[in-house]
């Protein structure tokens, strides 16, 4: 399978289409952006890690039962995926309370949560990706409502799974974000990906932050970061 046209070039993928008009080609950079995109910079071999690790955890979520829009990585930088048509919602799962969620409700970083926190957000650059309840998205149809349950559900079901697989490495799952998409025929399927970029992840025995925050901090070390959590986890899957 190769590329032909360039379909659409976001913060953090290239999409290409193929000779078969189901399937896409995803093609991982190493560029990094924050808060919006106001924050630019490099990550180097970040596309080739996150492509990687995304795809042995698309992977795993699909063994347990998650449908996911996984067909096969091509290389280290490019998987093969089916072609979705992305639901515009972000979805966010909270365990620990951090970043965006510390700064609106003034709660310290770190504080574990009762049960996870599910939130949505407008997938919309040009207006902040706001936050957003199920009426709202409704409103908008952005989604049905049996489609905003099965999302509900799977999101809380991908974050059982992940915080155990995370757990197993010595790695706290303080929250994630992911998207869904939906195939030709109407099907919810996880989409995306799953990776140091849309995830913090922070060591269970020092707190210290293994992902991206640490390019949004200025915290140094984000390259080391990455790799660490590549290795954690690709060393026992």
């Amino acid at each position: 399978m190769e590329k032909q046209n360039l379909l659409y070039e976001g913060k953090a993928k290239k999409v290409y289409d193929t000779q078969d008009p189901g399937l896409l080609i995803v093609s991982y950079k190493d560029d990094a952006t924050a808060f919006n995109g106001q924050k630019k910079g490099t990550i180097q071999g970040k596309g080739a890690i996150n492509n990687q690790m995304s795809n042995l955890l698309m992977a795993a979520l699909e063994r347990q039962g998650v449908p996911t829009h996984l067909v096969r990585e091509l290389n280290a930088r490019e998987t093969l995926v089916k072609r979705v048509s992305i639901v515009p919602l972000e979805v966010i799962v909270r365990n620990l309370a951090a970043g965006s969620f510390s700064a609106r409700y003034g709660v310290e970083e770190g504080r574990a949560f009762d049960e996870p926190v599910l939130e949505f957000s407008y997938k919309n650059d040009g207006l902040g990706d706001p936050l957003l309840n199920d009426d709202h998205a409704l409103a908008l149809k952005l989604a049905t409502r049996e489609e905003l349950a099965l999302i509900r559900a799977y999101a809380l079901k991908i974050n059982q799974l992940l915080q155990k697989n995370w757990a197993d490495r010595g790695i706290i799952l303080v929250d994630f974000k992911v998207e869904f998409g939906r195939l030709a025929d109407g099907t919810i399927v996880l989409a995306d990906e799953i990776s140091p970029d849309t995830c913090r992840l922070w060591d269970a025995q020092t707190r210290e932050k293994l992902d991206k925050d640490r390019f949004r901090r200025d915290l140094g070390g984000v390259e080391e970061a990455y790799r660490q959590v590549m290795e954690r986890l690709s060393s026992s899957l």
